[in-house]
Order: structure tokens, then C-alpha cells, then sequence
């Protein structure tokens, strides 16, 4: 019967953590702020800035909302984003997307600056993740990820890391994440061959694929160490379900994120720790 990889025990971590920062940040004048640029009333991102919002909260980090119209033309987007960019009380902006199809998304995510893109969204933010030169921030859910394995002691030094997934949101920052601890990766993606002996040979195996319940028994192995990513509805079940079809993993591996209660749950954290660490930077 494999660990459970609870993503709650991570956040008690990490909001301790930053409780404690952010304690020291006010008492040097500085309070870590969020601003959130919402385009339209997408019931997805809505739902995503209630969750934003009271993660922050509780921990003491400040929220402005900025909400802009559906029909909002690039030329006032990008004025608001600018003023963002230039307040020094915001330490951090969350830009929602996908933009409408009538906003240029790339100029405008490309309009951001680093140092506040807390979701590792720009072309910049995702160069420093690849180059480890500590500019922006990488995707949270892909640090997500390694914040789970630290928490639980997953010492990935010389370990085979297999990532199912080559998206820019996770799979390619998981797999540069992962060579910085020192483990040996391969990049698993829809045009891979044999997909399931390589993920079987893996020891820790993050799965990205987007693909609901895809990763079945034939790619596991005892010992193994499974991250799933994957947030599916599942109508047959009525349930949320993961990229790994869990009851498959569980019997099998040593260790598995949950799906609800893993990746996601972590994700949030790792996106307000941002904000504070942003906060910090601003007082070194």
C-alpha cells in the first residue's frame, strides 16, 4: 500500500514558513502585495482568485483585484498592466489566462515584468528557470511538485526521473527542475515510443500528460515515486481523478501524490510564497 503524498502537510509547511517572513517584512515597512488582473467572468478564473485570495489572507499578504471588461481593447489591458508594473507597493502580479481571442496573449504576458511574474508565465521568468540565473519565477505547479518532494525527503541525487508531459507549464520546467537536484531525466510526450517501459524504469515519475487516468499499471514499478498532476472530472465516477489511474499506482508503487489533495493543494502556496519572496527582494 503506497504513501500518500498529501498535499495539506506541505502547506501548513510552507504557511509557517512565510508567516514568519512576512511577520518580518512588516516590521521593516514592506507588506507583500498580490495584485490580480483579471480580463472577463470566466467561472474558472473566478473560482481560481477566491482560492488565490484566501490562501493569501491567511498567511497576511495583501490583494488588490484589478477586473477589466470581456471586450477590454490591448491598448487599456496593457495600460493596466504597465501601472502594475510600475506600482512598488505590488510585489506581484497574476495574470489570468487565456486572454480574449481578440488580445495579442503573448505580447501581453511578455509585457510583464519578471521580477513580478509570481506564475512564471513570461519568456523571461521560464529563461531563469532554464539558465538558474534567478530571474521571475518558475510555473508554480511545476514547483509545486518539488516542494513535495523535499517535504517528504525524495532525495533525487542520481535517481532515474521520468516526466510524462512537455508543456511549459509543467512538463519542460519539471524536467530542468528535476536536473537541478541532480537527477537523470527523460521527457516523455505523445510522440514518445514505449512510453510505458520507459516511465517503468523511472524512480520518480511525474505525469503531465492531461490525459485522464492514461498512466495505467503497466507503467509502474515497487519503490517508485509517482507526482500526478493531472486535474480530470470523471462523469463515470462523479469524482475528480488524476492523469494516473490511481487504483492501479497504489498497490504497486511506494509512494503517490493524491488526486484531489496533492499537487493542486500545493500550488496555491507556492504561488503566494512568490509574493513574499518578491516582497523580500525589494528590501535586499
Amino acid at each position: 500500500m503506497a504513501e500518500l503524498l498529501k498535499g495539506a502537510a506541505v502547506v501548513a509547511a510552507l504557511n509557517d514558513k512565510m508567516i514568519k517572513e512576512i511577520e518580518e517584512l512588516k516590521g521593516k515597512g514592506v507588506s507583500p502585495t498580490l495584485a490580480i488582473l483579471r480580463v472577463g467572468e470566466r467561472d474558472d478564473d473566478i473560482s481560481y482568485e477566491k482560492g488565490a485570495t484566501k490562501r493569501c489572507e491567511t498567511v497576511g499578504v495583501e490583494v488588490k483585484s484589478v477586473v477589466l471588461p470581456a471586450d477590454v481593447s490591448q491598448d487599456v489591458l496593457m495600460q493596466n498592466l504597465e501601472q502594475l508594473n510600475d506600482d512598488d507597493s505590488v510585489h506581484g502580479v497574476l495574470l489570468f489566462r487565456p486572454l480574449p481571442k481578440h488580445i495579442d496573449e503573448e505580447a501581453v504576458r511578455n509585457a510583464l515584468k519578471p521580477e513580478k511574474d509570481i506564475d512564471g508565465i513570461t519568456d523571461g521568468s521560464l529563461a531563469g528557470v532554464f539558465t538558474g540565473n534567478g530571474r521571475g519565477y518558475a510555473p508554480c505547479t511545476a514547483q509545486a511538485c518539488m516542494e513535495i518532494l523535499d517535504f517528504y525527503g525524495v532525495d533525487c541525487t542520481g535517481k532515474r526521473a521520468v516526466v510524462v508531459g512537455r508543456s511549459l507549464v509543467v512538463g519542460k520546467p519539471a524536467a530542468i527542475m528535476l536536473m537541478g537536484k541532480n537527477a537523470t531525466v527523460t521527457v516523455c510526450h505523445t510522440r514518445t515510443v514505449d512510453m510505458a517501459n520507459i516511465a517503468k524504469n523511472a524512480e520518480i515519475l511525474i505525469v503531465a500528460a492531461g490525459k485522464m487516468e492514461s498512466i495505467t499499471s503497466e507503467y509502474f514499478n515497487p519503490g517508485q515515486v509517482v507526482i500526478d498532476v493531472g486535474i480530470n472530472w470523471n462523469d463515470e465516477k462523479g469524482k475528480l481523478c488524476g492523469d494516473v489511474k490511481f487504483e492501479d499506482a497504489e498497490p504497486i508503487v511506494a509512494s503517490i501524490t493524491p488526486v484531489p489533495g496533492g499537487v493542486g493543494t500545493v500550488t496555491t502556496s507556492v504561488l503566494v510564497s512568490h509574493v513574499v519572496e518578491a516582497a523580500k527582494k525589494k528590501i535586499l
